[in-house]
């Protein structure tokens, strides 16, 4: 393994109906399954006055870093080299909305200074790293349909480039009335959840005698699904052994039919931003599965024609050259 490669070396989860990162292959819907409650998982304490999406942010981060061996009662590596990259491109719009809201009805006088800061996009990003003492880079993603990729990409460019040694990677959003009625859409066919990823250079990791779950690949943007499948799986190139599709994406495109294809919002409902984290970590846990095709490499992909550009990015599973 070459020590600049890119590894994923921990999977946190706070997802309705899933209790390990084996669940999140799992095949039926998650309608209906109770709701995360932070505080269960974290305690009380620090969670008074947080959005919902910065709580379920920071279960994902703990879960995450603990998987990593990054975390126990404190941190095991210093803060400075760890970064922290969110992307979410709803997670805090009630409190957007509350806050006008507020303003609307009650002038300044009905604007909590305890709530508004939330209001900030990258409240979600700094919330985590204050928390868990992460110094290193910090960076909220807001960016459509491939934010989730896109935010992958940013933390395995920023180490490539020494920013860190290692980055928390979130993907966030939240189910709730403001968001139900911007997309249309009913309860239950929204994902209320965060996954998170520890992504580290191979050198951090050895140091530590820490071992990767799987290697970040290519990653390409592109206009549509075709061209961003000729940036990463070229006609004479080896096809993957899976494909975690964007949402709603069905069939159409060049790859094998056998080749299969998941399509995770009908498992979590929509994702938006947190969508490529979750497929990351989907493809993580495919490697782990051990199936007859686990030894090739795993697609992931987000948007569609329909949004501003699709993100594509390549996994391999720890040990051969992605």
């Amino acid at each position: 393994m070459s020590s600049s490669e890119i590894l994923v070396t921990g999977v946190g989860i706070a997802l309705p109906g899933v209790d390990g990162p084996a669940d999140l292959l799992r095949a039926g819907s998650t309608a209906g399954e109770p709701e995360v409650d932070p505080a269960a998982l974290l305690g009380k304490r620090g969670l008074r006055y947080k959005d919902r999406a910065s709580q379920l942010a920071l279960c994902a981060a703990a879960d995450g870093l603990r998987a990593a061996g990054l975390l126990t009662d404190a941190l095991t590596v210093p803060g400075s080299t760890v970064g922290v990259v969110v992307s979410s491109n709803l997670g805090n719009l009630d409190t957007v909305c509350e806050v006008a809201d507020g303003i609307k009805e009650l002038g300044v006088d009905g604007i909590s200074p305890m709530g508004l800061p939330n209001a900030s996009s990258n409240v979600v990003a700094s919330t985590v790293a204050i928390r868990y003492g992460l110094r290193g880079p910090n960076l909220m993603v807001c960016n459509g349909a491939t934010s989730g990729l896109d935010a992958v990409y940013w933390a395995a460019s920023s180490l490539a480039a020494g920013r860190a040694e290692r980055f928390l990677v979130i993907g966030v959003e939240t189910d709730n009335r403001y968001v139900r009625g911007l997309l249309g859409l009913p309860t239950g066919q929204l994902l209320d959840g965060a996954v998170a990823l520890v992504v580290e250079r191979a050198d951090a990791a050895a140091a530590r005698g820490a071992a990767g779950s799987a290697v970040l690949g290519r990653y390409a943007r592109e206009g549509g699904i075709d061209q961003c499948l000729d940036r990463l799986v070229p006609e004479d190139g080896a096809v993957p052994g899976t494909w975690f599709v964007p949402e709603g994406h069905r069939s159409g495109d060049r790859l094998p039919a056998d080749v299969p294809r998941t399509d995770l919002s009908e498992v979590f409902g929509r994702a938006s931003g947190a969508l490529g984290v979750l497929q990351v970590a989907a493809a993580v846990s495919w490697f782990a599965a051990g199936g007859p095709d686990a030894g090739q490499r795993a697609l992931v992909m987000s948007g569609t024609g329909q949004d501003d550009a699709v993100a594509g990015l390549l996994l391999a599973p720890a040990g051969p050259a992605a």
